[in-house]
């Protein structure tokens, strides 16, 4: 099947974040994020092919951190971030999950309850990388690689910043103030449209 990448450059603006909740480099100016995707997908989203099956069944969020640990160490905000991006982008693209754990959209942003209740000990340290890859399927270390070559060049904090400005994380949050405890679970609906969105405007620009 032929590929094409694309191209995601998204920059926040004042308006979009005045809401937001930021750690303790909130006093810092806004940073512009550079989304260098080249995630290949199939010449329509109607010719993709849902590759979930391929997997044997829909697989476990612990499986997809194993995946992007055995790319880089990180912490446990930065692993929570990519897990979301890479079950966001693989619904935009396939129309089915790679996972199907849910996720919440916290105060620092979307948050894999179960994944971080794993690493929680780590803190703000980076958890070690991962070198057993036995129960890892392929595809999910593949397609970690294609999303850690996208946004792996960002901080965890600046993902949570990135992924304050996207429409379901916001949207999930409702009318919670930004300092309040929010369980709500993000839209699969929403990750569809918001990033396949991305992914039109990307294409052509």
């Amino acid at each position: 099947m032929m590929q094409k990448s694309f191209t995601v450059s998204f920059t926040p603006t004042a308006k979009e974040v005045d809401s937001e909740v930021h750690d303790s480099q909130s006093s810092k100016e806004l940073m512009c994020f550079n989304v260098n995707s080249s995630i290949e997908l199939g010449t329509s989203l109607e010719g993709a092919s849902c590759t979930c099956n391929s997997v044997g069944k829909v697989s476990d969020v612990f499986s997809l951190a194993k995946a992007f640990l055995s790319i880089s160490k990180m912490t446990n905000k930065k692993l929570q971030k990519l897990c979301y991006y890479s079950k966001a982008w693989y619904l935009a693209l396939y129309d089915c999950n790679l996972i199907s754990e849910p996720f919440e959209a916290w105060v620092h942003g979307a948050v894999q309850p179960l994944l971080y209740e794993k690493y929680k000990e780590y803190g703000y340290s980076e958890i070690p990388m991962c070198k057993n890859m036995a129960q890892v399927p392929e595809e999910f270390i593949s397609f970690a690689r294609e999303i850690y070559n996208s946004y792996g060049h960002l901080t965890g904090d600046d993902l949570e910043q990135l992924n304050h400005q996207e429409t379901p994380w916001i949207k999930a949050r409702g009318t919670c103030k930004p300092w309040e405890k929010c369980n709500t679970e993000i839209s699969e609906d929403d990750m569809k449209v918001f990033y396949r969105g991305l992914m039109m405007n990307g294409e052509n620009s």
